[in-house]
């Protein structure tokens, strides 16, 4: 934004940066110096502008709503979902402004001029000393020198790698002899994905139905999902066009996949889809049997390098008929359906919840042990609130783990005693959500999808699947108590809703180091039962082997036999 002069006239300008320019110019040869094009620009406003003087000039960012209206024109059953999603988005850049920010530089009278344009006051008006725009700061990792590296960088992490020791076993075979629960971002999400890629190459494989919400650029499962398609598979797609800033990016892989034979869904008007459910069913022996996978974050190869989330993939058939039935439910337009063992919201799971709290609570008022925990991102559902401050009064203890919004306070006498809240914010994105009601072999244990919000548990289909095996359910007690005994990267919640540091007289302990460092410790010992396998291999080939110079005789014995006839 630039205020400028002619003569007696002052009026005003603006220089928009376009997005297919680059945003660093490199100034020197080793490249550790550098400008950003929006100060270009404004350093030579002069000569943009050279038929004026100019008296003020500054780096200006607006934000704009980004709340589309997602059912207007929904009316008409013959509209094309997909391409009035296409539609609405390109008001996206039109919607109300809801922010300014700028830069050193302005004077009053521009940055009035400016709010008395967009609407603004000084509430909502920002002075910025950093840069306005901070993405480009990824693109400096790769210049910098390896001493400033090491200061500023984390050391890299890599997910262990969860491979079958059998030299032959395929991850399908794995899965069903018995249940894996992977842990982004500490284990790899390729073990998922190799699944998804065997699936599309087996035969006894009819049909694989997927929901999804988010997926990456450059998206691995929609390859596979493809390869899929094009092996003669069923592929059904129950696709979210309508994720905040991934509608785009959704819309794109759905016409990707239905490019290639695969069948795309979008839902329902009323509710989002925010469940994670895989089902892939095969017939063997005349029986359709079922996989399911089932997690807490999206099938984003991206994002599971960066936020912790957590995968169930199972061969449990009542598992595997709930996701069939689910499906079914999804795809004639039935969000109220009742599953065995898996629950759904918006109909279902809070009242599921209600129920798992009500049993702790009996037990409680039996005198025996009752006890809750929950890993949350936020917790804002009145009632859910209102019914742990019962479980709380009625001798329950109930500790939560919640990362961000959380409307229910601790500690308060009379009301939450026994409740305990604490957050953690560490390199990763804190992102899985676990409800656990007991503890022991007793305890009931689920991974979801749902926070507990009136948004998941109301006005969005959400899925939440028990841990029945027993070294998964320990796995899950494992993480819990590792996050409840974090004294470094967690804060713990007060009865006045402010946050402080974990007081201990303990060593420091961080739960996300403590779990790199187990996927660490894992892969190396990975690597040495490879490294021991592939010699007991070889020595068995070797034993089995018979001599070369028996080999060469047998072999010159076929040959005279082909020539003579015989």
């Amino acid at each position: 934004a630039v205020r400028l002069k002619k003569g007696d006239t002052v009026i005003y300008g603006i220089v928009p940066v376009p997005k297919m320019l680059p945003r660093l110019f490199f100034t020197d040869e080793q490249e550790t110096r550098y400008i950003l094009m929006e100060d270009l620009i404004l350093l030579h406003m002069d000569q943009i502008f050279d038929a004026f003087e100019v008296l003020d000039k500054s780096v200006i960012v607006v934000t704009r709503n980004a709340d589309i209206n997602t059912e207007e024109g929904l009316l008409d059953e013959d509209v094309d979902y997909r391409m009035f999603m296409k539609k609405i988005l390109k008001k996206r850049d039109r919607l109300a402004p809801v922010r300014l920010e700028y830069s050193s530089g302005i004077s009053k009278q521009t940055l009035q001029f400016l709010q008395d344009q967009l609407g603004l006051n000084d509430k909502n008006s920002f002075h910025l000393t950093t840069p306005i725009e901070l993405s480009f700061v990824f693109l400096l990792e790769d210049k910098l020198p390896l001493p400033l590296t090491r200061t500023l960088l984390y050391l890299p992490h890599k997910p262990r790698t969860i491979v079958p020791i059998g030299r032959r076993e395929s991850v399908t075979e794995l899965v069903n002899r018995q249940d894996l629960l992977l842990y982004y971002p500490f284990e790899d999400i390729d073990l998922f994905l190799q699944l998804v890629r065997e699936s599309a190459r087996d035969p006894h494989v009819i049909s694989i139905h997927i929901t999804i919400y988010r997926l990456a650029r450059n998206s691995k499962l929609v390859e596979y999902l493809v390869k899929a398609a094009e092996a003669g598979k069923e592929v059904v797609v129950l696709m979210e066009l309508r994720a905040r800033f991934d509608e785009e990016n959704n819309i794109n892989w759905s016409e990707t996949l239905i490019e290639a034979g695969c069948k795309v869904f979008y839902g329902f008007d009323d509710y989002k889809t925010h469940s994670k459910v895989c089902l892939i069913t095969s017939i063997a022996d005349n029986q359709l049997h079922y996989i399911t996978q089932v997690g807490t974050g999206n099938y984003n190869e991206s994002t599971s390098r960066l936020y912790t989330d957590l995968s169930l993939i199972t061969a449990d058939q009542a598992i595997g008929k709930d996701a069939n039935h689910f499906f079914k439910d999804m795809l004639v337009g039935v969000p109220d359906g009742q599953y065995s063992d898996l629950i759904a919201s918006p109909f279902t799971l809070k009242e599921r919840v209600i129920e798992h709290i009500d049993e702790q609570i009996d037990r409680a008022k039996q005198g025996k042990d009752a006890s809750m925990t929950f890993k949350l991102n936020s917790m804002t559902d009145r009632e859910l609130i209102d019914k742990l401050a019962e479980a709380s009064q009625a001798g329950v203890q109930v500790d939560m783990i919640i990362r961000g919004i959380c409307c229910l306070l601790p500690g308060v006498p009379g009301k939450t005693d026994n409740i305990r809240i604490r957050a953690i914010v560490g390199r990763f994105l804190e992102h899985a959500r676990i409800y656990a009601f007991g503890r022991g072999e007793t305890a009931k244990v689920y991974i979801s999808s749902a926070d507990f919000m009136t948004r998941n548990t109301e006005k969005r289909v959400e899925i939440a699947a028990p841990i029945k095996d027993p070294d998964c359910k320990k796995k899950i007690f494992e993480i819990l108590d590792d996050q409840l005994k974090d004294n470094v990267k967690a804060r713990v919640m007060q009865p006045n809703g402010t946050y402080q540091h974990v007081e201990t007289d303990e060593p420091p302990f961080s739960s996300q180091a403590g779990e790199m460092l187990k996927a660490k410790r894992a892969e190396a010992e990975l690597e040495e039962e490879k490294t021991r396998a592939g010699v007991r291999y070889a020595a068995e080939r070797k034993t089995q082997a018979p001599p070369a110079d028996t080999q060469t005789a047998g072999l010159w014995e076929r040959i005279k036999r082909l020539f003579s006839g015989k």
